[in-house]
């Protein structure tokens, strides 16, 4: 077993020997199979849920506005979770969390396909939110750990696999709807994916104990670090974005863009095939052009795919559009979970916390919010009104020192 209680002498040194390395190179390999296959779960069960919205939406009878309200659900579950998430994974170790909190997302996961009215599926979704709070931060301290191990930037590509895994559920989605199946079986069936390969992976997991060093005695409402506060804020609109893609996109081919049946799944595909593609591609952009060039040009991209989509909604221009969000969105969270991750004063997990929480508020709370949007003004309109966040990240990004 691999143990990292010394983790810390990596920070010091800055780089990991290069006789360890080359010693430990094929296990460490197995250690980032594992940890991916983490990423890929947890894309997965969300992509599954993702892929049966519209079947969801139509069985249960609701509006626009009846969904989004629902949606509102898993933002609540999130900020249940947030304050404690961060605090179990230091005490804990996110290799236990890890484990815990994505097999309780997939047994949520199937209790979704059970639900028979809203506030039901309302209640599904909160407990959904819940564990996919815990999961994510538990998930990326692991990948934090590792690239940590491998001594230079890989975080990119732990979220090209959890895209990767969004794309695979909207394929297994697409099969399951052609056989007929209900969302519960079809849930059924990915979870026990699931726990597949939590068990075949689990033992390889990075274990690694953080200790806060105290200096002071801490107020019970303390200023939060601001560096973290400003990464969150460019995770907020980066993941709002990404939130709709997930929520509203097949919605969106299905009734602006009017695509012909099978077709209406075609933005949400392209856009995950360019995100994962980005997120593959990301390191060695990052290493090349600098993390600030980056996140800069993905807030660009993001606008403009999105303001392509609205003034010309037709299949290939809208096609085109969801795809530049997609490497829009590719490489900006995993940039900032990587540089929140290596805080010199706070503990992953909870710097990650800190970050990540603002961030999924975005992606969690986007989607509800373009249903009331939409409800009031129009799906186009809602569009339009997220693709401003793509200028305000290109527009912060050069003022905050902490992204070099």
């Amino acid at each position: 077993m691999l143990r990292l209680n010394f983790i810390g002498n990596f920070r010091a040194q800055g780089k990991i020997k290069k006789s360890f390395r080359n010693a430990k190179l094929s296990y460490l390999n197995r250690v980032r199979i594992a940890v991916s296959s983490f990423y890929f779960g947890m894309g997965l069960c969300f992509a599954t849920w993702a892929s049966r919205i519209p079947d969801l939406k139509m069985t249960l009878n609701l509006s626009d506005a009846d969904l989004g309200s629902i949606l509102f659900a898993l933002p609540v579950g999130q900020l249940t979770m947030m304050a404690f998430s961060g605090k179990l994974v230091t005490r804990y170790g996110s290799h236990r969390l890890v484990i815990l909190s994505l097999s309780m997302y997939a047994f949520c996961l199937t209790n979704l396909g059970l639900a028979t009215n809203a506030w039901q599926l309302a209640l599904g979704l909160y407990f959904f939110g819940i564990f996919g709070n815990m999961n994510n931060i538990a998930v990326n301290t692991q990948g934090v750990y590792t690239e940590q191990l491998f001594n230079r930037t890989i975080m990119a590509s732990f979220h090209g696999v959890w895209s990767f895994a969004g794309f695979t559920g909207a394929l297994v989605g697409l099969g399951m709807l052609a056989l007929k199946l209900t969302p519960y079986h079809h849930f059924i069936v990915v979870g026990i994916i699931t726990v597949l390969l939590i068990a075949f992976n689990y033992k390889y997991l990075v274990k690694a104990k953080e200790k806060r060093k105290v200096t002071e005695k801490k107020k019970l409402f303390s200023k939060p670090d601001m560096s973290l506060v400003w990464l969150g804020i460019i995770g907020f609109g980066s993941m709002a974005s990404e939130g709709i893609m997930f929520d509203w996109s097949g919605i969106y081919f299905k009734d602006i863009v009017e695509a012909p049946g099978p077709l209406i799944i075609l933005g949400y595909t392209s856009f995950m095939i360019m995100m994962a593609t980005g997120r593959f591609l990301g390191d060695g952009m990052i290493n090349k052009f600098g993390r600030k060039s980056v996140i800069q040009t993905g807030g660009i991209l993001i606008s403009t795919g999105l303001f392509a989509s609205v003034f010309f909604p037709y299949l290939i221009p809208s096609t085109i559009g969801f795809m530049l969000v997609g490497l829009g969105v590719s490489t900006i969270v995993p940039t900032l979970y990587s540089i929140a991750g290596k805080h010199p004063t706070i503990p992953p997990g909870e710097a990650l916390t800190a970050v990540s929480s603002v961030s999924f508020l975005g992606f969690l709370m986007g989607p509800p919010v373009i249903g009331y949007i939409a409800e009031l003004f129009g799906l186009r309109f809602s569009f339009a009104f997220i693709g401003i966040f793509g200028i305000i990240i290109a527009f912060l990004v050069p003022r905050i020192k902490v992204i070099q």
